[in-house]
């Protein structure tokens, strides 16, 4: 069952046409990465699901709810992340979520409870009375992640949430990100961080001027687009005359023989990487070492979009 359903998604700023007939699915419980440069209409898209861009046209629902005529209901099964924290130097950390808490009508007992359920969740406990202004952007991030889960929202919808920060910080939130996941959130998140939304996003989505190029899973969008991929592999004894061999097998592009190990390069909508690793020993090669190289979200990034913006 899908979650969030967006159908030809159409925002538009007086003359700037910022989402040009968007439409994806992100099924429940799964984890939608929407990538693309900067003013290519992730946060757009973003604001109209978060009920916070009132005029576009097309159809979206979180649920089943139809976001344009029921904004109201839609709130309360959203937890929206800005990608800015905000300005609440006057508030402690376990003050700034109790006033969310309240604003989202918890009772008096259970927004206790919740409160700090969400500061154990974000490991803040520690910090729970201190200032919000002395945290550090990573500690700001992690503790607006803990108010997004107030009110245990369905669907999650980030944006930018590892913006700014250092490594350490990116780890500690994309671990957060882990675990909310296996919560059972849905989360839409949207990152320049393109290597930490492959090891953590089931499907992607690349946007670019408003329009989006590509949807799926990261093995979708790479045989979609015929990018080959380097195989390495070490065979025990002699070749004899496999190299040749190999070479023919349908979708090997190069095979360069090395000091210990030969590099193929496949193309994987002809031959898949299993029935690469078969043919071979049908050829009669003996395999010691069998080794894919990984393939990276830059790579599809760059392919796919030529930088520019709506």
């Amino acid at each position: 069952m899908s979650m969030v359903t967006v159908k030809d998604l159409h925002v538009r700023y007086g003359n700037v046409h910022a989402v040009r007939g968007v439409s994806f699915e992100i099924p429940k419980g799964e984890v939608f990465g929407f990538i693309g440069p900067n003013g290519a209409g992730k946060s757009s898209t973003i604001r109209v699901l978060a009920t916070l861009q009132r005029e576009f046209a097309g159809t979206v629902s979180v649920n089943g709810i139809d976001v344009a005529r029921h904004p109201d209901v839609i709130r309360e099964k959203i937890g929206y992340m800005p990608d800015f924290f905000g300005v609440y130097e006057d508030l402690t950390a376990a003050e700034y979520l109790h006033f969310f808490a309240a604003a989202y009508r918890l009772s008096r007992d259970e927004r206790l409870r919740t409160v700090n359920d969400v500061l154990e969740l974000t490991d803040l406990t520690h910090k729970a009375d201190a200032p919000v202004d002395s945290l550090s952007r990573g500690m700001k991030q992690r503790l607006a992640l803990a108010r997004v889960l107030l009110h245990d929202p369905d669907v999650l919808l980030l944006d930018e949430p590892a913006s700014g920060l250092d490594p350490r910080a990116r780890i500690e939130v994309r671990e957060l990100l882990k675990a909310m996941q296996e919560m059972g959130k849905t989360i839409l998140i949207s990152s320049h961080i393109l290597h930490e939304l492959a090891q953590l996003c089931t499907r992607i989505g690349i946007i670019e001027q408003g329009e989006l190029v590509a949807e799926g899973s990261l093995d979708d969008i790479f045989q979609q687009l015929s990018l080959k991929r380097t195989v390495h592999v070490q065979l025990s004894g002699p070749l004899n005359g496999i190299v040749e061999q190999i070479s023919s097998i349908p979708g090997v592009e190069s095979v360069d023989q090395q000091a210990d190990r030969l590099a193929i390069r496949l193309s994987e909508h002809e031959t898949a990487i299993e029935d690469l690793h078969t043919e071979i020993v049908r050829l009669g090669g003996r395999i010691r070492m069998f080794q894919p190289e990984a393939m990276d979200m830059e790579t599809a990034f760059m392919k796919l979009t030529e930088g520019k913006t709506s």
